[in-house]
């Protein structure tokens, strides 16, 4: 028996998303092109590199020999940049350690000790939730300027990775998945139809946090998550790209449009636009701005994980239903149709035209006396009006 292509075993082990497109960029490979070779659409290339998705089976086989990571590699630490946090949390860097996935499944310490015995799946999402849910939550804040949407949107995020978790634990960057999970909640344009999230909370009272949060949400969505990335989050080029499912080239030009655009509201463009120091002073103002404001703490994890397996019950127990439902309506309409095909009958319809009904009518007393005069003539009358045959 032939292996399915889409078969549940991982097959070769892979990169990140964002190591995977960097590693198809340095050998020249359009999307069109890989996707040519494995078998599947351009859109599919583009999920396996943002880590929407994963190959499977010989196309995973095939789209590893494509992008040269054949040969299995020990997985990458997580590190600081990698998750997001750095000056977006409330802590300092150092005191939290960073995390790292085995191809197990298992999330272990970020240091050279392999994983320890017992570590369960429930601990791991613990420790994931408790080093990047509230340094997530201030991005989700700058993002959106809502500070109830991004606890939202950060705790929407971890429900959805609890529910696929296998496959965020094995994927190289689980801080990264959880990221653009929340960014893509967060900018959702249903919310506007939401009374609670269609106007922005009020604007910091600081004049310099004031206008930089002001021209960080005048900025068009795209090229608000692109500088916040890049010059907040501190993600490389090519990283912001893949998270952003844009090329490379747009990403850049994102960025430079929107930083044109924040500097040009700041009160002091000087000190953001001079050689050398442009990178470094808006990442300290977004940081900065970030730590400031009060956004509220996310729930704790046990919560987050319990809301979301009551979540996926209800949902499962919604599919039973519909499908009892189903089979119900379908079982109810076998037992009453017709066995046999029965022609329906036509409406009633006037019909016009046709001439009234003509016949004999009633002879009148006249009529019946000329009627007995001729029977009598007829019989005992003249022989021309009997004819005799001989």
């Amino acid at each position: 028996m032939t292996r399915s292509a889409t078969g549940p075993a991982p097959g070769v082990p892979l990169p990140s998303p964002v190591e995977r497109r960097r590693l198809r960029e340095a050998r020249a490979l359009s999307e069109e092109q890989v996707a040519t070779a494995v078998g599947v659409t351009p859109a599919t290339v583009r999920a396996w590199e943002t880590g929407r998705a994963s190959p499977r089976g010989r196309r995973r086989t095939a789209y590893a020999r494509l992008i040269g990571c054949a040969e299995g590699r020990p997985a990458p630490h997580l590190s600081v940049e990698a998750t997001g946090s750095s000056t977006m949390s409330p802590t300092e860097p150092g005191t939290i350690p960073a995390l790292a996935v085995t191809t197990t499944g298992r999330t272990a310490s970020a240091g050279d000790a392999p994983a320890r015995e017992g570590f369960t799946a429930e601990k791991a999402f613990d420790a994931l939730y408790d080093h990047a849910a509230p340094g997530l939550t201030r991005q989700m804040y700058l993002l959106t300027g809502r500070r109830r949407l991004a606890r939202e949107a950060v705790e929407h995020a971890f429900r959805i990775a609890w529910q696929r978790w296998p496959e965020v634990a094995r994927d190289r960057d689980p801080a990264g998945w959880v990221r653009a999970a929340a960014y893509e909640y967060a900018m959702s344009p249903w919310h506007r139809l939401r009374r609670t999230h269609r106007r922005a909370d009020a604007l910091p009272e600081d004049p310099e946090r004031h206008a930089l949060l002001d021209a960080l949400l005048g900025l068009p969505p795209s090229y608000r998550r692109t500088l916040l990335l890049h010059d907040g989050v501190g993600l490389g080029l090519p990283e912001t790209a893949a998270e952003t499912e844009a090329s490379t080239l747009a990403a850049a030009n994102r960025l430079v449009h929107a930083r044109a655009a924040v500097v040009e509201q700041l009160a002091g463009p000087s000190e953001l636009s001079e050689a050398g120091h442009g990178i470094l002073g808006l990442h300290e103002r977004l940081s900065a701005l970030a730590l400031a404001e009060e956004v509220p703490a996310p729930p704790p994890a046990p919560v987050v994980r319990a809301g979301s397996e009551r979540i996926a019950e209800l949902w499962t127990r919604a599919a039973l239903c519909f499908g009892v439902l189903l089979v119900s309506a379908t079982a109810f309409t076998l037992h009453t149709a017709p066995t046999q095909y029965e022609q329906p009958l036509s409406p009633a319809e006037r019909v016009g035209g046709v001439p009234p009904r003509g016949g004999p009518e009633h002879l009148t007393p006249q009529d019946l006396k000329l009627q007995k005069a001729l029977r009598g003539e007829l019989t005992h009358g003249p022989e021309r009006l009997v004819p005799r045959i001989p």
